[in-house]
Order: structure tokens, then C-alpha cells, then sequence
């Protein structure tokens, strides 16, 4: 009996979070249905909620926004709102962080988190994985001698949490690695490791 119910717990466990998660998302994503006005909402329409619209409509708005933001005039009116922002007090601050977060994350050009690597971490004889996000910068490149890199260490089984050091570039070892496959290697606390590759000489 125990047999059988572990097996049945290892079947449906990830299926159930699978889709709860894919609930969560889709039922967030409706809300840009409330962009919409009354008359043409699919209560108003059918007669009755349709989940997943909402999600066409965000998918949709991303798509047309990136559009435009990469043609001529859309590209002037996306510099004109970001000065229009930039000019009130608390949104500029805020705006501004986030942009420039977002900016060095999801930017093809950018190299933040785009190779997993080892350190020794939480003291030398310890390992972990973490990922490169760049160099130090600013008045604390001053203060650093030597070749420095900054590595972002996230939190088991959470990664959206974890620690930023600026390590000796010699310390840290570039792996040989997907950043999905060391994700899925940190997420899961080891237990999903990585196909082994032989060691190159």
C-alpha cells in the first residue's frame, strides 16, 4: 500500500503544481480584461467568463507594444513617456530601478545570467552554483584589487531570493552548463542533476 501511494504522490504531486501554477498565471494574466470596455467583456458578450482571453489579450498587447517600440515613432513616443516619467519624484526613482534591472536581465546583449558557475560558498570548503551577472562597477571598483567579478547566488528550493558577492575571477569556475539545467539542479536541492559530460582536456 505504501508502495502504491508514493508512486501515486510521485504521478500527481508535480501534475497538481503544474497546474497551479498555470491557474495563477493564466487567472493574473485575465486581468487585462478590466482594460476593456463593459459591452465587449465575454460576461457581457456570451454571457459567461472565457479563462484564457485575457492571456491572448496580454500576449497581444506585449506583442503590438514591442511593435511599435521598435519602429521610428514608436520609438520617440516610448524616449518622450520615459522623460515624462522620469520627471515625477517618487515614479522616477522607482521607474528607473526597475527599467534598468529589467533592461540588463532580458536584454539580448546583456551577460547577466547568462553562465552558471562554482564558488566556494558560504566558506572554502564549500561548493555551490551561482551565476555571472557582470563586474563590479562604480566607486566599489576603486576598492577591489584585482579581477573581480559579481555572481548572484540564489536560495534552495527558492531562487527569486539569494546573495550578491564580487568574488576574485581565479575563484570562480565556469561551468559547462545550461543556466536552465543549474536552475532546475538548484530548484529541485540536487535531485534533477545534470547530464554528466566527460572532463575536457
Amino acid at each position: 500500500m505504501r508502495k502504491y501511494f508514493i508512486t501515486g504522490l510521485l504521478v500527481l504531486v508535480p501534475l497538481a503544481i503544474t497546474l497551479w501554477v498555470l491557474n495563477l498565471v493564466i487567472s493574473t494574466m485575465d486581468q487585462s480584461l478590466l482594460l476593456v470596455p463593459e459591452r465587449w467583456q465575454p460576461h457581457t458578450l456570451f454571457g459567461r467568463e472565457i479563462p484564457g482571453l485575457g492571456t491572448i489579450l496580454t500576449i497581444a498587447i506585449v506583442f503590438l507594444t514591442g511593435l511599435l517600440a521598435n519602429n521610428l515613432v514608436g520609438n520617440y513616443l516610448v524616449r518622450l513617456w520615459e522623460r515624462l516619467l522620469h520627471r515625477i519624484p517618487v515614479v522616477s526613482s522607482l521607474y528607473g530601478s526597475v527599467k534598468q534591472v529589467s533592461d540588463t536581465l532580458f536584454s539580448s546583449s546583456g551577460n547577466a545570467f547568462r553562465k552558471a558557475v562554482l564558488l566556494p560558498y558560504p566558506h572554502a570548503e564549500c561548493w555551490t552554483i551561482g551565476f555571472l551577472t557582470g563586474v563590479p562597477g562604480g566607486d566599489v571598483r576603486n576598492h577591489l584589487v584585482g579581477d573581480f567579478v559579481s555572481v548572484y547566488v540564489p536560495t534552495t528550493p527558492n531562487p527569486t531570493s539569494g546573495f550578491f558577492l564580487m568574488m576574485e575571477r581565479s575563484k570562480v569556475v565556469e561551468l559547462d552548463m545550461t543556466v536552465d539545467a543549474a536552475l532546475k539542479y538548484i530548484v529541485s536541492m540536487g535531485v534533477v542533476a545534470p547530464e554528466h559530460l566527460p572532463t575536457k582536456e
